[in-house]
């Protein structure tokens, strides 16, 4: 086993050998270089003093001054670590590096000169000559030896580099200049700058011209063969993106962006952070800045449980939480195949965490109390919700059953078994609600408020709209319909929503749980409202393609439950500013407290077991005074009541009274 090992540490030790020697013999060039430059600076300064006829009483002074000059700049130069930068990537800060170096070693110089040789030893001229021939010397290789380099690289030719554009002359399209032009494994070859503001027109940057704005796009992809633009414009708006976007459409060109400077600190190239446009860039949404600090507190160190952990916005709560290093975490979910996708991702991406997925039903107590009794988790989120409007018109029970029973389940189960937190997911439809999703998510709201005044668990709620790309929403429909070749379906071209991302909205969840006293809904800034009609179009934008030309979008009319508009708080509902810039809360003035919304559910459980629509929305009128339900779904509660009453007048003998099931509320509820 040993002799075959020798070749193994042969090759080491070569590798190891051939780094020291390539150091040292880099290190030594440069030293030596600079040590040239120290003397040749002195010895031209008596040069020049003397008009090239240097007097012999002067050889003696001159040949002291060099030494002593070459060994207190090179102590200079090694002090302030000038021996170690590579010359090919000399920077401004480099610049004036050598330039205070070169300062401290001809006054250290000069002092013992003039020490050593007296006031007259040598013409005073000498120094200040000295001086400024050295910082040329020095300074100036080390720009030749970055300008060849550059130069040399930028003459590679390459057939496969394509031919772009940086749109965009500020900070970030500078630093992407700047990169593209040291690595070519890039492949892009860039011909020049595109900038809307006109005071750049005309300039030079690092060697390429702005050659005009995004109305001449066109003329200039032509012009000089453009096959791709790069946009660095980090803090550009929505409808700024739409327009780059559509001036790029018109010159026939691919586009490509770049995330701002700041989210680049962390990775190690800009050229690799280039990526396809996607929909949040048209949003033009900022990110959001957290308190990571103040979320760490709350979250490190302790157990944490996740219902709905395998749906868009509890996964993404599992990734963010698990950013903070908690205990543990639980994911619970009834939906087996995405939980065991997303039990995979978590021990992938976060080996370190104690990740238990857990298959269960938010409405059976009995798999809630044995799984929180198993963990016992400080902090619960209650991300487990039917979401989908128009689906849950079609089954209102299904929608009772699931966002009111089992908020209240999952809520009653917390309570009793020590959690101290519970945070749940609202929505922005159960503002004045049309719909019931809407309306249980209402109802689910004053749950949770209800249990507060009585329970030892903070209970809190966290309101928003629309969230991109999440499972079953309107953007991955678009993109299906944009793949299949149109047409793209919108319900009506006013209607509009508040949009925001998967991380955005998770994020904020977390920021939210961390300054909740209990009690609150907190409504997070979604921005303004986007037309649903200008989405569609930005996404055909996205595709390369045009809309309205190669891609039809039609109106198919308002879906039952569906408003054209979305509120984020009602207008009783005060909203006050909280410690973070993107959130405010509320507590709204009215509440049922817990024993009138232990009646009202019971009387809700009994409506479920009849299945009576009417009595259904009824109650839900009463819990929520404005709730105003679909002309459609009051047809069917019409339609039922009088088949009922046809039903009792075939079936029900004269004089005799049914017996009702006055099934009672479960138990576990009456707790």
């Amino acid at each position: 086993m040993f002799p075959n090992s020798l070749p193994v540490l042969r090759d080491q030790f070569r590798h190891i050998s051939y780094r020291i020697l390539k150091h040292i013999s880099y290190r030594t060039l440069a030293m030596c270089l600079d040590c040239t430059g120290f003397a040749l600076s002195g010895f031209l300064a008596f040069e020049l003093r003397f008009d090239g006829e240097l007097p012999a009483m002067y050889l003696y002074p001159m040949s002291v001054s060099l030494g002593i000059w070459v060994i207190a700049k090179l102590v200079a130069f090694l002090v302030a670590k000038l021996d170690r930068g590579s010359w090919r990537y000399t920077s401004a800060s480099d610049a004036i590096r050598i330039v205070f170096a070169n300062s401290i070693g001809s006054a250290l110089g000069g002092l013992t000169i003039f020490l050593l040789l007296g006031p007259w030893g040598i013409p005073r001229s000498v120094y200040v000559l000295d001086w400024l021939l050295c910082c040329m010397l020095t300074l100036g290789g080390r720009l030749i030896v970055r300008a060849f380099r550059t130069t040399g690289n930028s003459h590679r030719a390459s057939s496969a580099r394509t031919r772009t554009l940086i749109y965009g002359a500020g900070a970030a399209g500078v630093a992407l200049l700047w990169e593209l032009c040291q690595n070519h494994n890039l492949q892009y070859e860039v011909v020049g700058l595109i900038d809307d503001d006109p005071s750049k027109g005309h300039l030079i940057l690092r060697g390429k011209r702005i050659l005009g704005n995004g109305e001449s796009l066109a003329a200039v992809a032509r012009k000089y063969g453009v096959k791709r633009i790069l946009i660095a414009i980090p803090s550009a708006t929505g409808p700024q993106m739409v327009r780059i976007l559509k001036y790029a459409l018109d010159a026939g060109v691919e586009y490509r962006t770049v995330p701002g400077l700041g989210d680049l600190i962390e990775s190690e190239e800009l050229g690799k952070q280039i990526r396809e446009v996607a929909v949040e860039d048209l949003l033009g949404r900022n990110p959001v800045q957290l308190d990571q600090e103040r979320i760490r507190k709350c979250l490190e160190g302790k157990v944490v449980m996740v219902t709905g952990a395998a749906g868009s916005i509890g996964s993404e709560l599992c990734r963010q939480i698990a950013h903070f290093h908690p205990l543990a975490l639980i994911g619970f979910d009834a939906a087996e195949t995405p939980l065991f996708q997303l039990n995979r991702e978590m021990a992938r991406s976060f080996p370190w965490l104690d990740f238990h997925p857990e298959i269960g039903n938010i409405t059976r107590p009995d798999t809630l109390r044995l799984v929180l009794q198993r963990y016992r988790p400080t902090i619960l989120y209650h991300a487990a919700a039917y979401k989908h409007v128009p689906m849950m018109e079609k089954h209102v029970f299904s929608a009772v059953e699931n966002n009111i029973f089992g908020t209240w389940q999952v809520a009653l189960a917390a309570a009793q078994n020590g959690v101290d937190d519970f945070v749940m997911i609202s929505t922005d439809k159960a503002v004045r609600p049309t719909s019931m999703m809407g309306a249980t998510k209402r109802v689910a709201e004053l749950v949770i408020r209800a249990l507060h005044e009585d329970a030892g668990t903070k209970f809190v709620a966290v309101r928003f709209g629309n969230v991109l790309g999440s499972n079953g929403s309107v953007v991955p429909i678009f993109k299906e319909q944009i793949a299949a070749g149109g047409p793209v379906t919108v319900t009506h071209p006013e209607m509009t929503r508040y949009f925001m991302t998967i991380p955005e909205a998770a994020q904020l969840v977390l920021q939210a749980f961390s300054i909740g006293k209990g009690g609150e809904v907190f409504v997070l800034d979604m921005g303004d409202p986007v037309k649903i009609v200008d989405l569609a179009r930005n996404l055909i934008l996205l595709s390369g393609l045009k809309p309205d030309r190669e891609i039809k979008i039609e109106y198919s009319g308002l879906r039952p439950g569906e408003k054209l508009y979305e509120e984020l708080n009602l207008r009783d509902e005060q909203l006050v500013p909280t410690a973070h810039s993107k959130i405010a809360s509320f507590i709204s003035p009215f509440c049922h407290d817990l024993r009138h919304m232990r009646l009202r559910l019971r009387e809700l459980q009994r409506i479920v077991d009849t299945q009576d629509v009417g009595r259904l929305i009824l109650l839900l009128k009463e819990l929520v005074p404005d709730y105003n339900p679909d002309s459609q779904l009051l047809k069917v509660a019409l339609s039922s009541a009088a088949a009922s009453c046809e039903h009792a007048e075939l079936e029900i003998p004269s004089g005799h009274k049914t017996k009702r099931s006055d099934s009672s509320f479960p138990d576990e509820v009456c707790v």
